[in-house]
């Protein structure tokens, strides 16, 4: 059975920090689904399709990653379609806690699927879309916080 991996999230957008997880996972799985959840009751700040258009171009030297999206609980997703691992990366002592509560719960719905968080790398531990999100809406350069083949314009 290949392992696969869902990597969920808004990517909105995508930071130094989700690629090095994302990046640091893929020798552990055969798989990685990098998976833009859609909430209808939230707008993006970027378009989804844009969104989706800035992971293909990070990740384009990388066969073993798929871009996706989906609407609904990650854990359905999951087992629509066969995935049997969640990964997570973890910033600080507050992510871990909400992350856990999520993966305890997702754990009581479906046992058989793994929830696996990975640690960011020190340099990208204060990085995060919301603050990313707030420099560019005050015309700042996010150039440190952002992949280099991101085209933020």
């Amino acid at each position: 059975m290949k392992r696969i991996a869902i990597f969920p999230g808004s990517f909105d957008p995508i930071t130094k920090g989700h690629e090095s997880v994302i990046l640091r996972a893929l020798p552990l799985f055969d798989k990685i689904v990098v998976a833009i959840g859609v909430n209808s009751e939230k707008h993006g700040f970027f378009p989804l399709e844009q969104r989706k258009l800035w992971l293909q171009e990070v990740f384009a030297d990388h066969a073993k990653i798929e871009i996706v999206s989906y609407q609904g609980l990650t854990i359905d997703y999951c087992l629509k379609e066969n995935i049997r691992f969640i990964l997570r990366g973890l910033r600080t002592s507050a992510d871990f806690e909400f992350e856990r509560t999520i993966g305890q719960m997702n754990k009581s719905m479906h046992p058989d699927i793994e929830t696996v968080f990975l640690l960011t790398t020190p340099e990208h531990t204060h990085i995060n879309s919301s603050i990313v999100r707030e420099i560019i809406r005050n015309g700042g350069d996010v150039f440190a916080f952002v992949p280099a083949r991101l085209k933020l314009s």
